[in-house]
């Protein structure tokens, strides 16, 4: 198969690892900086030109797609979708999973375990809005916000007041979630592929630290996750509309909780703590989706 890899740095570990995966396997792949692109939008031939020139067809095409990029490189992903091209994960599904409020909206829709999650626009809820996630502590997340910027713990009444109504001042879009305590810092990473959880390991924040992703400081370690972990985890992605996803969980008192579904989930932390070729799994995923493109005969000669 030819592959493209829409991807802002080809030195990244993930894009390193996918490019070496299909090349094992006896696959092409081009690295296209998903900004570069540039498209000719018509009815009868959609066409994406790339450095001066069009870009030649592919049989599929690997979205790793940055959050801060996400309504450029949805229309660059739209494009290729339009071209008839198969996409490893749409610019649908990106796109839901890139809005914290709307995926946790779809997730509820499907009955998935999520923490108490509170959303309002005017300072005069906020008690009451307090008091919807059982009040103090509690998480306080920018709607933006990713890699654990923006987010916050508040832990008594006043401080989630004050830091709620700074938020308010700015226009700044947030969520206020119960505080899962008994999570102790610790998040489940599943990562999923196709219908199946392919590797999971646990996140463990650092001392003095909330947040356990892996950027904040926080350890990872492989770990068995539960029956109900895995199912939880296959079914949020196929909520999101993902053939690859990081679902994100927590461990409560009333089972699996999901925190988030990463439609561009990093390859280095998974395959380090578990040791698994999590890129070579995507790969073979596409080989098995993804139906060759049709070469045009050879024109008769004379």
């Amino acid at each position: 198969m030819h592959i493209a890899l829409l991807s802002r740095n080809r030195n990244l570990y993930s894009t390193r690892r996918l490019i070496e995966a299909a090349e094992q396997r006896g696959h092409s792949v081009r690295v296209i900086d998903t900004l570069r692109c540039y498209m000719n939008i018509a009815s009868h031939h959609p066409t994406i030109h790339y450095r001066g020139e069009q870009l030649e067809p592919f049989d599929a095409v690997i979205p790793r797609i940055g959050a801060s990029v996400t309504f450029y490189g949805t229309a660059v992903l739209r494009q290729f979708e339009m071209m008839g091209t198969y996409v490893l994960n749409d610019s649908v599904g990106i796109t839901r999973s890139r809005d914290k409020l709307r995926s946790l909206q779809l997730l509820s829709r499907k009955g998935l375990g999520l923490p108490i999650t509170g959303f309002a626009h005017s300072p005069d809820d906020i008690p009451d809005l307090i008091k919807m996630v059982k009040g103090a502590p509690l998480v306080i997340k920018l709607l933006e916000g990713t890699q654990g910027i923006g987010v916050v713990l508040a832990e008594t009444q006043q401080a989630a007041e004050s830091v709620i109504q700074a938020f308010m001042g700015l226009n700044a879009n947030i969520m206020v979630q119960e505080y899962i305590k008994e999570a102790r810092g610790a998040d489940l990473r599943c990562f999923v592929v196709g219908d199946k959880v392919v590797a999971a390991m646990k996140r463990q924040a650092a001392e003095g630290e909330f947040r356990s992703n892996l950027h904040r400081g926080g350890s990872a370690s492989s770990i068995r996750i539960t029956p109900e972990e895995r199912s939880t985890a296959i079914r949020a992605a196929k909520a999101m509309g993902l053939q690859v996803a990081g679902v994100d969980l927590l461990r409560s008192n009333h089972g699996p909780v999901i925190m988030e579904v990463n439609s561009s989930p990093g390859l280095q932390g998974i395959e380090t703590s578990t040791g698994k070729d999590v890129a070579g799994l995507i790969i073979e995923h596409i080989a098995r989706n993804a139906a060759p493109v049709k070469k045009a005969p050879p024109r008769p000669k004379g």
